[in-house]
């Protein structure tokens, strides 16, 4: 076996020295020649110390000389090999141990980038959405000719079995909702949201309830509401949350006229709704910009006459004052606003600070009303001042 030989089983040795073990073997190798080199060239002084003057010295000298030379030449190429082969050592050393540490990281780290896109893209095939086989497209297609037309009665187990599928919505529009009768929207908003989760209760809202109630006051004659879509929105406040971020928010979003504000809050007043609910849906009211519906939801949810917490009556005070010096705004306030001016004033008149009771009285002056402006400032005067934070009645969020 050699050198080569040797280098081989040290390459495969699992327990190879590190860097910086090799550098040190490496430098002990050079020293370890030079103490040798020196040994030599001391043994060659005493020898020529030691020998006697004899004939021919000069030959003999110049022999030694040129054994001298050829013996210095061979210990040189000696120690160049040495040092070559040191030199390959390190150079193998770090050409494999180094390389193979870096590839070893880069390989990993795009393992794990690999394996994150696969991951990724085996959520987004599940998020789509499958083909519905043909029998349930079928089966469903039947029951879309059914819910137009029901009146009363029982209805087919596929329509209970609807909230427990996953991909509900794609099923339910296979039914045609737009086409349902009232009764058949009562039923199924009872359905829903029994049925489902809030924010899945959410979306049935929204798609369905919301679009058949503002279909049904346009197109009635006498702009109302049918009975049965009356009771299927009553039955939706069941889920307050689902009911308050998917009908009344995106209904006063879009464009919401003063009777289907009037209607909505009507069932809205009827209904017990969580103070939570409320005074989150209540501050979601007062960051809109102001309309005639807006305030409606506002009055009726100010006369619920909930503990508000602080920030939803802060929040109120600053509804009403931002109406004080508006140069914009030159026809006067329409009267759901002073109703709900009013509504404020005589339930929370004891809850807001003498700095916020001002400013309110001012806007009062500046947008006076003759029948309710008086009483609005009555209320306000009569109340006390709201206490300091050790006051802990009402809750704060």
């Amino acid at each position: 076996m050699g050198k080569v030989a040797q280098r081989k089983t040290e390459r495969h040795n699992p327990l190879k020295p590190t860097g910086s073990d090799v550098k040190i073997v490496n430098i002990q190798k050079l020293q370890h020649l030079l103490a040798e080199d020196e040994e030599e060239e001391e043994l060659n002084l005493n020898q020529k110390k030691d020998r006697p003057f004899q004939q021919g010295e000069g030959d003999d000298e110049e022999e030694d000389e040129d054994e001298e030379e050829e013996e210095e030449e061979e210990e040189e190429d000696e120690e160049e090999e040495e040092y070559e082969e040191i030199e390959i050592d390190e150079a193998e050393y770090e050409q494999e141990y180094g390389q193979q540490e870096s590839r070893n990281l880069g390989e990993l780290i795009m393992q794990k980038l690999n394996s994150k896109l696969q991951q990724k893209e085996i959520e987004e095939k599940e998020a789509e959405p499958a083909p519905v086989p043909e029998k349930v497209l079928l089966a469903y297609r039947k029951l879309a000719v059914i819910l137009s037309t029901y009146k009363s009665g029982k209805l087919p187990k596929i329509f209970s079995i609807l909230p427990s599928l996953n991909n509900w919505e794609q099923v339910l529009f296979i039914t045609c909702p737009w086409d349902w009768t009232p009764h058949a929207t009562y039923e199924a908003t009872k359905l829903f949201v029994s049925n489902l989760q809030a924010n899945e209760a959410q979306k049935f809202i929204q798609l369905v309830l919301l679009e058949k109630f503002r279909t049904s006051i346009e197109e009635s004659e006498d702009h109302s509401l049918n009975y049965h879509l009356y009771r299927a929105l009553k039955k939706s406040l069941y889920k307050p949350g689902a009911f308050f971020k998917g009908f009344l928010l995106p209904l006063v979003d879009g464009h919401c006229t003063v009777r289907e504000a009037t209607i909505a809050a009507s069932v809205l007043a009827k209904v017990s709704v969580p103070v939570l609910h409320s005074s989150v849906a209540l501050s979601q009211l007062l960051q809109r910009d102001y309309s005639p519906a807006t305030t409606v939801f506002i009055r009726v949810l100010i006369e619920k006459k909930y503990a508000l917490p602080y920030q939803a009556l802060d929040d109120l005070v600053f509804y009403f004052m931002r109406f004080r010096n508006d140069n914009e705004e030159k026809e006067p306030m329409p009267v759901v606003w002073h109703k709900a001016f009013l509504a404020f004033a005589q339930r929370y008149k004891n809850d807001i600070t003498d700095d916020q009771r001002d400013f309110l009285l001012e806007t009062v002056r500046q947008r006076f009303h003759h029948a309710i402006g008086p009483e609005i400032r009555r209320e306000l005067l009569a109340g006390k001042p709201r206490l300091t934070s050790g006051d802990n009645t009402k809750m704060v969020i």
